[in-house]
């Protein structure tokens, strides 16, 4: 299959949109056509375990990757996550899911994509006849950097380099990224919140000097944010995962339609199952859950888009974002596919901060999406409450979409005219990834240290703590570095030289 540009005329093939992670121009590659899953796929499926699905998806756009090398590689990185399964499917209540996406190596559902991108930019290269070494470059709002650093750690012909806020990341998230063991890793602290480091990484994609001078120095600069089609694609099988578990168990009948409720922040883990839609899978809404920093609630009730405003860091910092990314991809689809439309509308966005969508788009939006967000002080109380009433302790992110889901549960049950779905609501780390936090939630009590939260979480909850989180607390802190977003580049040259 053949990926197209969001902003030209641009087409490369699947390993061409890997291996060089963004258009040019600055335009993200998204499939010339979504591939359709059958009703009797679907009921293959069902058989298949995780890396089979996640492999079944993949092969219905990489066509030109070998099947069997793909699956293996795939058996191999989920291999990893604690469990059985990658992605279980927790009922806490008639109608009412959690699709956790946390039992990854760093504890967050970044590891769910990253997983399968070593491999694909790997063979990527030999499909695209790429002989350089490759430099990952990622921006990060605190959970993709330590995906990213433990998925290419130690893998030959390649170097990583993370952009992270230096004050936007949890006390844990910094201390995961920046004890990173590996020769072929670098992590840089950002003096800004993430737009600014997203702002930085996208400048420097989008420059022909800066990729000269990586190139001098025998690399090719790709990513692995959701920007790069093999990270966000991947994602797609979660959604189809979730609604296969949910036939299997009786909770549904093969064609009835399933609600997702995303927490959202740069839109590529909500987009993914957009996609899925497209590909035939029975969604009914794709509820987009923000904390305080409701920029895409805005856009989904209104059709503008405003990122001219304060921005808050909040308990839920992954999501702390005023610049989406991927909605880029979804307004493309929007638009009818125009391509000079979508780069007009990045480039007011680029110099204003603003731009907006035809009334008839903004409609065609809402058939699918449903948007809101939530306080901090709801986002608490959820969290509260919900462990009050299931004993299910549950991070800030997944506070603020059970908080925005079950708002949207009660008006649909207030509304005779609306049919209710099963509402699966995606939970996308573990509770002691923000312990301070969701201590604080479950208590009342603040504490400085973020072991101290662990350990009264875990005594709390008796919920295990995971191995990664464990394990990091007497690593070295290796990484200390922090610049102005203006010389990021300048620690990238330092990062190849040295």
């Amino acid at each position: 299959m053949k990926f197209i540009s969001t902003r030209s005329n641009e087409q490369a093939t699947g390993a061409e949109a890997i291996v060089r992670g963004m258009a040019a121009g600055g335009g993200l590659f998204v499939p010339v056509q979504f591939p359709p899953v059958t009703a009797e796929e679907m009921d293959t499926m069902l058989a298949m375990d995780y890396p089979e699905r996640v492999a079944f998806i993949l092969g219905k756009y990489f066509d030109e990757y070998e099947k069997e090398g793909l699956l293996a590689a795939l058996r191999a990185a989920y291999a990893r996550f604690d469990g059985d399964d990658p992605a279980p499917l927790v009922r806490t209540d008639e109608g009412l899911y959690l699709l956790e996406l946390f039992h990854g190596p760093t504890c967050a559902f970044k590891d769910m994509a990253l997983a399968a991108l070593p491999y694909l930019l790997e063979q990527g290269k030999k499909l695209a006849g790429v002989g350089e070494k490759l430099l990952v470059l990622t921006a990060t709002s605190g959970d993709t950097g330590k995906a990213a650093l433990e998925a290419f750690a130690g893998v030959s012909g390649v170097k990583v380099m993370v952009l992270y806020p230096e004050e936007g990341v949890s006390k844990m998230q910094k201390l995961q990224m920046c004890t990173q063991e590996g020769e072929n890793v670098n992590v840089v602290a950002v003096r800004g919140n993430f737009d600014d480091c997203q702002s930085a990484a996208k400048k420097i994609f989008r420059s022909e000097k800066c990729r000269e001078e990586i190139a001098k120095r025998g690399y090719l600069l790709t990513s692995a944010n959701s920007v790069n089609i093999g990270r966000l694609l991947p994602q797609i099988a979660y959604y189809f995962s979730a609604y296969l578990d949910l036939v299997s168990s009786s909770q549904i009948r093969m064609g009835q339609s399933v609600d997702f409720a995303v927490p959202t922040g740069n839109f590529g883990n909500i987009l993914a199952g957009y996609y899925a839609k497209r590909m035939g899978l029975p969604v009914g809404k794709l509820l987009c859950a923000s904390n305080k920093n409701n920029v895409l609630t805005g856009f989904f009730q209104t059709g503008n888009y405003d990122a001219k405003r304060p921005f808050f860091r909040t308990m839920s910092p992954s999501m702390d974002i005023l610049v989406s990314s991927n909605l880029e991809r979804l307004i493309f689809e929007t638009s009818g596919r125009d391509a000079a439309l979508t780069a007009e509308r990045m480039k007011s966005l680029a110099a204003t901060g603003r731009y907006s969508v035809r009334a008839e788009e903004l409609n065609m939006l809402k058939e699918t999406f449903a948007a809101d967000y939530t306080s901090e002080d709801d986002t608490v109380e959820c969290i509260y409450e919900f462990f009050e009433e299931y004993g299910y302790p549950m991070d800030t992110h997944t506070g603020v979409a059970m908080s925005v889901a079950q708002r949207y549960l009660g008006k649909i049950k207030d509304d005779t005219m609306s049919e209710r779905h099963p509402m699966v609501v995606l939970s996308t780390a573990s509770p002691y990834k923000f312990p301070q936090d969701v201590l604080y939630a479950l208590t009342g009590n603040d504490v400085k240290d973020s072991y101290k939260g662990v350990k009264r979480i875990h005594l709390l909850t008796a919920m295990k703590v995971p191995e990664p989180i464990k394990s990091v607390r007497y690593k070295p802190i290796r990484f200390k570095t922090a610049v102005s977003a203006e010389k990021a580049f300048d620690e990238i040259v330092k990062f190849l030289d040295a």
